[in-house]
């Protein structure tokens, strides 16, 4: 039920624009944070990866934005999902141009070293390419499949819809960004340090691992977030697909 009465404009809700927020604010903090790769010692050995695990320190920010997707998918529809991942899409050029443009801007004297910067920030050109590319693929493909699990299942278990849309588009994503930020970029095209072969493939295994554990960690807050808003019905706007 609306409640926008007749002169008033509409608000947008509240939870919306939260989950909004918190899918920009990961996505710029994986586009900044990515050209780090973190290390880890395990008390066990992973497949490839061995007992350390390797991954970009975008990991935790980009899985944060799967968690988004979902929960806006399932209050506000496919429709509105896709438009908000591919605003999302757009805004990787607007944070590509504004990195360059200050890289390229003339240095204060009280300015930190120019070099240090651009080494620092440049890094995230091959993150940003390779990110515009796996991200479009991946967050599309997590929109639809969710949806389309919405619908096989009659609007019933929120858990695997969840847990199976982010585990194959999560899958989808790495092997793509991980493949092209740090291998072929790098390789071919000079843009970001060049990794071994091994190094690639345990940044692989490494970041799935970890999304692949919050895919099944945020399951339960995916419920309290969905849950909670349906319960309230304060949104303004229908709520569901």
């Amino acid at each position: 039920m609306s409640n926008v009465t007749a002169g008033q404009r509409p608000t947008l809700p509240a939870v919306a624009v939260a989950l909004a927020a918190l899918f920009v604010t990961a996505l710029v903090t994986a586009q900044v944070t990515a050209a780090k790769v973190l290390s880890f010692d395990l008390p066990f050995a992973l497949p490839v990866a061995g007992a350390e695990l390797a991954l970009p320190g975008a990991a935790l920010a980009y899985a944060l934005t799967f968690f988004a997707t979902d929960c806006y998918t399932e209050l506000y529809g496919k429709r509105a999902a896709q438009v908000l991942v591919n605003v999302g899409f757009v805004m990787n050029f607007l944070v590509l141009a504004l990195i360059w443009s200050t890289i390229l801007a003339p240095a204060a004297p009280s300015s930190i070293d120019p070099a240090a910067f651009r080494t620092v920030l440049g890094a995230s050109t091959n993150i940003v390419a390779a990110s515009l590319f796996a991200y479009v693929i991946s967050q599309n493909y997590d929109v639809v499949v969710f949806h389309y699990l919405a619908d096989l299942t009659d609007g019933d278990h929120l858990w695997l819809r969840n847990i199976v849309s982010t585990g194959t588009s999560q899958a989808i994503d790495t092997v793509i960004f991980v493949g092209i930020a740090f291998w072929i970029l790098p390789q071919y095209a000079g843009l970001g340090p060049e990794l071994p072969g091994s190094v690639v493939l345990s940044l692989i295994v490494g970041q799935y691992a970890l999304k692949l554990l919050i895919a099944l960690v945020d399951t339960p807050f995916v419920y309290l977030v969905v849950g909670g808003v349906r319960r309230a019905d304060t949104s303004g706007i229908a709520v569901g697909r």
